[in-house]
């Protein structure tokens, strides 16, 4: 199809929109198919699982002096219910929705099948705005926390004292740039920070397990004191489920694992309708990451349980939030334990990367294919700077407080694996799956009442984020009304049928008429035709098309239009379209039959009768309302050049 001519992009914006297959708004003269993106052979499933790991590998900073705080000499058997949970639970149903959505969209794109129009985008947006809650956390939690490591630190506290929010601003910037310098860095900044991490926390592990094999008392006063506290097995058990929802932060990292799939390298023969070397990779990405962190988990708490004073613990205690660097400073001497200090810093400032990925891979999939988003937003770069100025705002806000972003994070992290459990669960139903069935239920019921739990001991992390959600939304909206008047159509495909109207009408004038259908009888398109010829003084001999067109699902935003020919009565020739967007359709057709024949048609459409803001709202909602009008602006918007403008004759 014929374009408008525009000046070249400046180097910097195309720099900025590098990737992006439509370069920015622009004004086009009719659709265009999207240039095939090149095949993308992707990372081994390993090297991704690094960038997923470093979210979810890092929680060992904090997690063993939480589970202490949380419950004391149950911290092993209250991970062990963790861990129970995140075998028997988590895994098995991400494990699900990388096979129900091998795209990276995750559980969000699985509940979306299920509603439809404006309440299942806003649905969408809502569980946008906890994964938006969910990924932005992670980044500042994550940097405020390795800030924290770094004031803290004894060589530095003189020198970075009241320095917190400006070592979090400057992380933070620092990873946006890793992600403005391209995604295979990211990857690989993450391998290296991962292995570095684990192979340190082995020595640390190992050494702990040793001092407690030869220091063998450790092992019969935790027991007798535990026994004393709890009495009996089943109370212990009972307790460590009670406590369990303060534990919740060990299960972060799922929906990224998901998230990132589309960068998972596949088999040779893949296609994108049936990836299925990217999801056995996703597969063996979740589960060799939830076993590596389940280990970690377990032999942790168990060695600093026993081998650290519960005092320490507690808030100005030497090993509260550093667990295990207390335990690599203690037996394994300051230098040893610097360089424990350093990678720990390391990783929990580049756990935001996972979240950063996860977020430049769900937000593009949605806002703009709703019209929430402009073109841009499709683009990394400049997403990448929008995320990382929202997480200066925060940090901002939270003034690079790690607790006061903690039931936020919680918060976001519960609800997405909740919703991926409803998810399979109704996938498993559908499927006539009745074992799977009942065991995705009861997962869910579980992560459901960890979720309530949460809320109910930390109501802070359901306003933070219904902020993000309700920020989501009203720029969303914002988003789709500045967009209302562009030509939204990817691409235009005609029947035999109506290919044959068109070359016919192209050998006079082409007059198309918008006709709203009713009964579609004889005396409608009679009384149609001798109206508009009345109005617009069109001699008897001139002939017309009609058009007509069916609204579909209104809240969609873009999609390609299929049009379709027939003859009614014998004698009327009708063109059908179904599209999202009357407007819409009609003016993609006349752009189209303009580029394919030369010629430039001419539409005529009634006036539509009512109030105009209430007609500018059913066009905005529901796709109908003031056709005419908004025909044109349409056209305009799409065809700056007059000349070459389809025309429009409203009577």
């Amino acid at each position: 199809m014929a374009t408008t001519e525009h000046p070249p992009p400046s180097r910097l914006r195309a720099w900025m929109l590098e990737g992006l297959s439509d370069m920015g708004k622009g004004r086009q003269a009719a659709p265009r198919p999207a240039k095939p993106e090149p095949v993308h052979k992707g990372q081994r499933w390993w090297r991704v699982m690094c960038l997923t790991g470093v979210d979810y590998f890092s929680t060992l900073g904090y997690q063993p002096g939480i589970a202490a705080l949380a419950a004391g000499l149950l911290s092993p058997v209250a991970t062990i219910v963790l861990v129970v949970v995140t075998l028997a639970g988590a895994l098995p149903v991400y494990r699900r929705v990388a096979e129900e959505s091998p795209h990276g969209e995750g559980s969000i794109a699985m509940l979306e099948r299920l509603l439809t129009f404006w309440k299942g985008k806003l649905f969408v947006l809502t569980l946008l705005g906890f994964a938006a809650t969910d990924f932005l956390i992670t980044i500042t939690l994550s940097a405020a926390d390795a800030s924290t490591h770094l004031v803290e630190n004894p060589h530095l506290a003189d020198a970075l004292h009241d320095r917190q929010v400006l070592i979090t601003l400057v992380l933070i910037a620092l990873l946006g740039a890793v992600f403005l310098k391209g995604f295979l860095e990211a990857i690989g900044v993450a391998v290296a920070l991962v292995g570095l991490y684990l192979a340190l926390n082995v020595v640390v592990v190992v050494t702990g397990l040793w001092h407690v094999a030869t220091e063998g008392h450790v092992i019969s006063d935790w027991s007798t004191a535990l026994t004393a506290e709890h009495g009996n097995v089943f109370a212990m058990v009972g307790v460590a489920l009670l406590v369990f929802p303060k534990l919740a932060l060990g299960l972060s990292g799922f929906e990224t694992g998901v998230a990132v799939m589309p960068h998972v390298e596949g088999d040779p023969d893949d296609t994108e309708s049936d990836p299925k070397g990217r999801i056995r990779g996703t597969k063996k990405l979740l589960t060799t990451a939830a076993l590596i962190m389940s280990v970690f988990l377990i032999a942790t708490s168990f060695i600093t349980t026993l081998l650290i004073p519960e005092k320490e613990f507690e808030s100005g205690g030497e090993a509260n939030g550093r667990a295990l660097a207390y335990l690599a400073h203690e037996y394994l001497g300051n230098a040893f334990g610097t360089v424990y200090d350093v990678s720990t810093i390391a990783i929990l400032w580049f756990a935001g990367a996972s979240a950063m990925a996860g977020l430049l891979n769900l937000m593009p999939r949605y806002l703009p294919r709703y019209g929430m988003a402009p073109h841009w937003a499709r683009a990394v770069r400049p997403m990448v700077i929008v995320f990382t100025l929202v997480g200066f705002l925060v940090t901002w806000i939270f003034d690079a407080d790690v607790d006061a972003q903690g039931g936020a994070y919680a918060t976001g992290v519960l609800v997405l694996i909740s919703s991926a459990a409803i998810a399979v669960t109704i996938a498993a139903r559908k499927a006539g799956q009745r074992n799977w069935t009942i065991g995705f239920a009861v997962i869910s019921a579980v992560f459901l009442y960890v979720t309530v739990a949460n809320v109910i001991e930390r109501p802070d992390g359901v306003k933070i984020g219904a902020c993000f959600i309700a920020g989501i939304i009203l720029v969303s909206l914002l988003s789709r009304l500045a967009r209302a008047f562009e030509l939204r159509v990817t691409s235009v495909t005609m029947d035999g049928m109506a290919q044959r109207f068109v070359r016919d009408i192209a050998s006079r004038r082409i007059r198309f008429i918008a006709n709203e259908p009713d009964n579609r009888d004889i005396t409608e398109y009679r009384e149609k035709i001798e109206q508009i010829r009345a109005d617009n003084d069109v001699p008897a001999q001139e002939d017309f098309v009609f058009v007509e067109v069916t609204v579909l699902d209104p809240s969609e935003f873009e999609a390609g239009l299929t049009v379709r020919g027939e003859v009614l009565h014998g004698r009327y020739r009708v063109l059908t379209l179904e599209s999202s967007s009357v407007p819409n359709a009609l003016a993609a057709l006349v752009l189209h039959v303009r580029d394919t024949t030369g010629c430039i048609p001419h539409i005529y459409f009634e006036w539509t009768e009512g109030n105009p803001f209430t007609n500018f709202l059913r066009f905005f909602l529901f796709g109908q309302g003031e056709v005419a009008p908004v025909t044109r602006e349409v056209l305009r918007e799409a065809e700056p050049d007059r000349a070459r403008r389809p025309r429009v004759h409203v009577g």
